[in-house]
């Protein structure tokens, strides 16, 4: 992120001292058959009342199948403060992704702060991945296999990644979903003191963000939802998923954090795997911006092998 003097612009939104958040308008796409790859795409509203809606991709189908597909649930980025489903960067890389990795995705619309204060985002992406796990829909219920039911997300939208597995870890004897997979695509972590290799203007954007998204944290950036190798944040061996793949960008100011994240996770008795990968030269959320480049190709290319099990 570039930020500037009061107020604070990023290119996307400003954010004043008041509180307040303008919003920079963004092209969006609307839904229906992408005529380069074939897949489908449609809007459904799960909750009128909050707004909370989603956008699934169900990629061209080639004849007659009884092979279900593997359902998964994408969280985007945008400091819990902007973006959108419907956004042309996150339409076009979930249509890719439907398409290269054979997957169901259910891209989720959740609500933003400041004027919907987390946890509000957290609760609206861990509802939406019931009922995407439920297959109440009828593209899920056809062709989406429930039992291999994947999450993954950019930035802040990893960050609710982590924080929806959290959820699903304690509430597996409440009918949580069994989740195969997880996907950290340059998660959104922070803190309250630099860590090691971390730029020291990550410490004052992560505080920015945070106070603004969750103004009423006590603990600040060291809130164990942002910071989840926080003291006394909760175990990460209660993460509820089998498998976890967390990529970060060299140039990236959230790196550290992402490489801290993995070596936390792996070092301890999680009893999943987890994997990392990380791209050389590029910065935040590269993929999204520039999705032709060969890095782009490279990390869509771990990520399909990911959800295939190779």
């Amino acid at each position: 992120m570039r930020w500037c003097s009061t107020p604070r612009v990023t290119g996307y939104f400003c954010m004043y001292k008041s509180g307040k958040v303008v919003r920079i308008s963004q092209p969006v796409v609307a839904a229906g058959v992408d005529d380069t790859s074939g897949v489908s795409s449609k809007d459904i509203v799960l909750d009128a009342d909050t707004g909370l809606s989603v956008r699934l991709f169900l990629p061209k189908r080639q004849g007659p199948s009884d092979k279900k597909l593997p359902v998964l649930v994408y969280f985007h980025g945008g400091g819990f403060l902007i973006g959108s489903a419907k956004f042309a960067m996150y339409h076009n890389y979930l249509t890719s992704l439907a398409s290269a990795a054979g997957v169901l995705a259910v891209s989720v619309d959740y609500s933003l702060a400041p004027e919907h204060q987390l946890p509000a985002a957290y609760d609206d992406c861990w509802t939406a991945l019931q009922w995407a796990a439920s297959a109440q829909d009828d593209w899920i219920a056809e062709h989406g296999d429930t039992e291999r039911v994947f999450v993954a997300g950019d930035s802040a939208g990893g960050n609710i990644v982590h924080n929806v597995l959290m959820k699903a870890s304690s509430s597996a004897d409440n009918g949580a979903p069994r989740i195969e997979g997880a996907v950290f695509l340059h998660a959104f972590f922070g803190g309250s003191t630099a860590i090691d290799g971390e730029p020291g203007r990550a410490v004052a954007i992560a505080e920015k963000v945070w106070t603004f998204a969750c103004r009423d944290a006590a603990d600040g950036a060291d809130d164990p939802r942002i910071n989840p190798t926080a003291p006394g944040a909760p175990a990460l061996e209660r993460l509820g998923c089998e498998r976890v793949l967390v990529c970060a960008a060299e140039k990236d100011w959230l790196a550290a954090r992402d490489r801290a994240y993995y070596e936390s996770l792996a070092g301890s008795a999680w009893p999943g795997s987890a994997e990392w990968l990380q791209s050389s030269g590029e910065e935040h959320v590269f993929f999204v911006m520039k999705p032709e480049c060969d890095k782009a190709k490279q990390l869509m290319d771990r990520v399909v092998a990911f959800i295939a099990g190779a």
